[in-house]
């Protein structure tokens, strides 16, 4: 049942192991990403980099724990968590997560179809349907091997943002200082912009999906029964260690350069209040150049294509496993019906949102701070689950890394009361 064969961490090894983790770190970094790091870089300048190494670490802690969680259970999130707690229960955080990733699609689509409309004319509307449109008969039509490998390579596109902060040769010495110093919020802003930064980088949804993830690659390894999917070798959780930790690196990497370059260009010049992700692409141009406008501007919309999929998928499967409905991307929609039912509601209703007048940057901004006043309620759960030793048969990780997701628990707490308090 290994995923190869045993003996040392090896570059071939490492490359093999890159799935789930990578795809589920690089959708991380979707259009509400985006807008939220771009918010923290023009108001707040460089004063929140050092935010991108200290969500790594409880960000590669929790993805680890949930991905744990679908490796042993052989269950996906919302299932392992029927296990401990009423369907009620399970269903209202269900049902939460579906409003939230609603308005989370709606914010990516206007966000993507503003970057289309920038990169190759036309009205914005009709992007937004083309997009929601496409990505439904995309995820119904193909099977998940297609779908990982789509959303694997779609990562790539996040290596814009990197080349972009490069383009604007900054002061490497100015910016390593505050990378390593932290400051202290002022105000009420700041303490919404770290809530935002922690909802969006540590973001519910992405629980969901790292699980149902997990219980799809073992499906399509020919686990199709329950019990042959419980349980994991070390080999196997050592494998998605890696690919987690690389996932997770490279989406704070990117959070990173994305910070940067919004704070060396629009804090810089003054533009500290961001209304668009338009505004915010169309202001690099003349203090950036044309090449990160280009790539500003691409990478929206490859993150969008990224993401839209993840945050749609992840509350199918919260709903199919909540109610026992089939589920899997490996499934026709005729076996199915219910759990791509939830994908394509989730998906309308995003396009519904943008012909309603819904603000879509200040709904990706906000999103982003539901999902940090949410997520320490999750995380709470999670931890319930995985330190039971009957559900987790044995395998619940080492207390380091459940003390690390208790952790973030708290500091996502503590920084939403900060928010209220100050």
């Amino acid at each position: 049942m290994t995923l190869m064969k045993e003996g040392p961490i090896t570059p071939r090894r490492v490359l093999r192991a890159l799935g789930p983790g990578v795809t589920t770190g690089a959708a991380d970094d979707d259009p509400s990403g985006i807008a939220t790091y771009s918010i923290a870089g023009a108001q707040l300048g460089t004063h929140l980099l050092w935010t991108a190494w200290l969500t790594w670490p409880l960000m590669a802690a929790v993805q680890m724990i949930c991905a744990r969680i679908g490796m042993v259970t052989g269950m996906g999130l919302a299932g392992a968590l029927r296990a401990k707690f009423p369907r009620w229960v399970v269903g209202g955080l269900a049902l939460a997560l579906l409003v939230a990733n609603i308005i989370n699609i709606a914010s990516d689509l206007a966000g993507m179809a503003d970057a289309a409309e920038m990169l190759g004319g036309g009205p914005s509307h009709l992007y937004v349907v083309v997009f929601g449109v496409g990505i439904c008969l995309a995820t119904v039509w193909l099977r998940y091997h297609q779908i990982a490998n789509v959303l694997k390579w779609l990562a790539l596109v996040l290596a814009a943002y990197i080349v972009t902060a490069f383009v604007l040769k900054p002061d490497w010495g100015a910016v390593a200082k505050a990378f390593v110093s932290p400051s202290w919020p002022n105000g009420h802003m700041a303490w919404a912009t770290i809530v935002a930064i922690l909802g969006t980088t540590i973001s519910p949804y992405l629980f969901f999906w790292q699980a149902g993830q997990e219980v799809e690659e073992e499906k399509a390894m020919g686990r199709r029964m329950l019990i042959d999917r419980e349980g994991a070798t070390p080999d196997e959780i050592t494998d998605r260690r890696i690919d987690i930790t690389l996932g997770t690196l490279f989406s704070n990497v990117v959070m990173f350069f994305i910070i940067l370059t919004t704070a060396l260009t629009l804090h810089k010049a003054g533009l500290t209040q961001i209304t668009s992700t338009r505004q915010a692409a169309e202001a690099l141009r003349p203090l950036a150049g044309n090449l990160a406008y280009w790539l500003f501007t691409l990478g929206i919309v490859g993150t969008g294509l990224l993401a839209i999929p993840t945050l749609a998928g992840s509350a199918a499967y919260a709903f199919a496993e909540t109610f026992d409905w089939a589920y899997g991307l490996d499934r026709k929609l005729h076996q199915a019906g219910a759990f791509y039912g939830v994908f394509i509601v989730a998906t309308g209703c995003g396009v519904a949102l943008n012909f309603i007048g819904v603000d879509p940057f200040k709904a990706l901004f906000w999103t982003a701070v539901i999902n940090g006043l949410l997520a320490p309620f999750l995380l709470v759960g999670i931890l319930v689950v995985v330190n039971d030793k009957v559900i987790m048969r044995g395998q619940s990780g080492s207390l380091f890394s459940r003390g690390v997701v208790a952790l973030t628990a708290l500091l996502m707490a503590c920084a939403a009361i900060g928010m209220f308090v100050f």
